[in-house]
């Protein structure tokens, strides 16, 4: 049997007192029913979902994604799988810890009723707070049917998840059996070190990305996604220590206003960019939060971060809550360093954007003699998944 015994499965996800919320975007839905509909289910099990629009998609990760079917778009799926266990797990009358909340999310891109241009491809992931496990299978093109690709979608998301939560090896799915000459399972596991752990769960607000450190009052913070970072980021932190006299720190937060959490795969592969520099991982979404984590700071920053800082789009469309957000980082920030960059084509000047007084007061804006350069994380992003996907139809 290639699927585990899915009362055995229920019964050993209850002794080791995990809850569960499970997302597949259609292919891969199969392992939903094998799990609610064993007996004792409702204990661990508390949400399925299976959003197969793109938009669907979409609306559960704050926007548009590079990829639909890549470990990245599962890992962000189980992310936000694992936050929503926690919500929905501390609605019981004893609210518990994250630890036992489990994220699963399952992407799979399988045989259709039309001919398909790409590879199939199945993406698992599973987010736990000790660690964030994904895995990933090219079947062999029209190998199979339909249901038999759908089979093994079910068969390594199990498996996938009995390791995440170290269950016992008979509640793991026979992947291997149902594989075929060539083919293989990519993994990528990822345990994350105790201060990442803290961070995830909120039991901390900044951590070091390595080593045990604490920002210090007044310094030059560059905030960002770096997604990738790229020479335009280097070439602006270079420019703001010349301006500031004295070295930068990088800051990369956890946390997003209108998207999952990082895992902490993604964690490790933007930290590792970071190399022989000070990187603060913190969970301050907005500026108001890291002027709590980096007291009198001067912040670097592009034109499009800095024209948010005003927007009561960016505070859940709260007018008030942007005005109060502008007096905080006016009276509490040593200063900003804004410099422009492209938008749908365009140079925009930093010092062309339409801004509050308070910010502009607080503000130096770095002009286009001293920086332009004609680059964006975005379009790196499409260029790396057009790559991978030539090589996938290759």
């Amino acid at each position: 049997m290639h699927l585990p015994d899915p009362a055995r499965l229920i019964a050993a996800l209850t002794a080791a007192d995990r809850r569960l919320v499970v997302v597949s975007t259609g292919g891969g839905a199969g392992v939903i029913p094998h799990l609610v509909t064993t007996p004792g289910a409702s204990i661990v099990v508390l949400d399925a979902q299976v959003p197969y629009a793109r938009a669907a998609v979409d609306q559960l990760l704050g926007g548009p994604q590079d990829s639909y079917c890549s470990p990245k778009t599962a890992r962000r799926l189980a992310a936000a799988a694992w936050e929503r266990a926690i919500r929905l797990d501390a609605s019981e009358p004893a609210a518990p810890e994250p630890g036992r909340a489990v994220g699963l999310a399952i992407v799979a891109s399988l045989k259709t009723s039309r001919p398909k241009r790409g590879g199939h491809r199945i993406c698992v992931a599973v987010q736990t707070l000790e660690t964030t496990c994904s895995a990933e299978l090219m079947l062999l093109k029209d190998a199979r049917s339909r249901a038999d690709e759908e089979h093994v979608a079910a068969a390594l998301a199990l498996d996938m998840l009995a390791e995440a939560t170290r269950l016992p090896a008979e509640c793991r799915g026979d992947v291997a059996g149902l594989l075929h000459d060539g083919e293989r399972v990519a993994r990528d596991i990822v345990t994350a070190p105790e201060g990442w752990r803290d961070l995830l769960g909120g039991r901390r607000s900044v951590a070091a990305a390595s080593g045990d450190h604490t920002p210090a009052p007044g310094s030059l913070v560059f905030p960002g996604s770096f997604d990738p970072l790229h020479e335009g980021h280097r070439l602006m932190a270079r420019i703001a220590e010349e301006i500031a006299e004295r070295p930068l720190s990088w800051e990369l937060s956890v946390t997003n206003v209108d998207k999952p959490l990082l895992d902490y795969a993604s964690i490790r592969d933007r930290a590792a960019q970071f190399a022989g520099q000070r990187l603060w991982l913190t969970r301050a979404a907005r500026f108001k939060e890291k002027l709590e984590i980096f007291p009198e700071g001067t912040f670097v920053m592009g034109a499009d971060t800095y024209a948010r800082l005003a927007d009561p789009r960016y505070y859940g469309g709260s007018a008030a809550a942007a005005d109060e957000a502008v007096e905080a980082i006016a009276e509490r920030a040593r200063g900003l360093i804004v410099f422009g960059r492209m938008r749908d084509g365009t140079f925009e000047d930093a010092a062309q954007i339409d801004a509050p007084q308070r910010l502009r007061d607080v503000s130096y804006f770095v002009s286009q003699r001293e920086f332009r350069l004609d680059i964006s994380s975005t379009e790196l992003r499409r260029q790396d998944i057009a790559r991978q996907e030539a090589a996938c139809d290759g």
